[in-house]
């Protein structure tokens, strides 16, 4: 389900809760709409909301934190592509075929993670016979990243220069590998189905309860209208936050663009 699918749901099912409220209270007998039954229920209906509202924001904030850090993370493996491509650069030609590799891989990586936006110039991305052409984790991609370690474990080097070079490849290759490993289990989301199902029922019966009680006016229609549309969209930004690489709200591409521009920099 996406987080637009879900927050429409949610919305739906308010305004169904709010409905079938409206529905039974005619048909409640006449005891049960005394002061003291109304004053009852909206101290049931205030304890639901307050707790509703503190689950809300505590969603809030775990899905922006998680939103920050893969962030982070994505800002951190761009700063470890380019370290690793300065050190392919600085050990000369023979360097060359890992190099084009990695420019490809990083190309690629953005044209398959961020399909919204304009993808790099050039004809580097693998194609998947099985169609798995989505996101950082896809085959494709992680077989043109395991390329660029082959290529590495090759090299030969000559003198101490290269052999100090190709000494901290390995260390660098690695540090890629497991931030991209990070980044994948950083893009699916962290609320479980059951809970997020439970936090759904919880409001529901909050709109039940305002149907029961709510005066039969436009001003309270109106109001509970605005209710429903503000939970709503809180659920679809903490649902949108919580899955980094997909929907509106997503990790800007910036920084691995840099890392591009730097690898197709010409030598000064």
């Amino acid at each position: 389900m996406t987080e637009i699918e879900s927050a429409v749901l949610v919305f739906v099912l308010l305004l169904g809760g709010t409905g079938l409220g409206l529905l039974l209270r005619p048909l409640l007998p006449e005891e049960h709409r005394k002061h003291e039954t109304v004053q009852l229920v909206q101290l049931v209906i205030g304890m639901l909301v307050t707790f509703a509202a503190l689950v809300l924001s505590l969603l809030t904030a775990s899905a922006k934190s998680s939103f920050d850090t893969a962030t982070n993370d994505m800002r951190a493996y761009a700063a470890n592509l380019i370290q690793l491509d300065q050190r392919l650069r600085d050990y000369g030609p023979d360097a060359s075929a890992a190099r084009t590799l990695l420019r490809a891989y990083t190309a690629s990586a953005i044209a398959s993670t961020w399909t919204q936006e304009k993808p790099p110039a050039g004809n580097y991305y693998p194609h998947d016979p099985a169609g798995n052409n989505d996101e950082l984790e896809s085959r494709p991609l992680g077989a043109l990243l395991d390329a660029v370690g082959h290529e590495i474990d090759t090299l030969a080097p000559h003198d101490a220069y290269h052999q100090a070079l190709a000494g901290t490849l390995p260390q660098l290759f690695g540090r890629v590998t497991d931030t991209r490993w990070r980044l994948i289990e950083e893009a699916h989301g962290t609320i479980s189905r059951p809970f997020f199902t439970m936090l759904a029922l919880w409001l529901v019966l909050i709109f039940l309860s305002f149907g029961l009680v709510a005066p039969h006016n436009a001003l309270a229609i109106v109001l509970i209208l605005l209710g429903a549309v503000s939970i709503s969209s809180a659920v679809y930004v903490i649902a949108d936050l919580d899955t980094p690489f997909t929907g509106q709200l997503v990790v800007p591409s910036d920084s691995m663009r840099d890392a591009l521009a730097h690898m197709s920099a010409p030598a000064a």
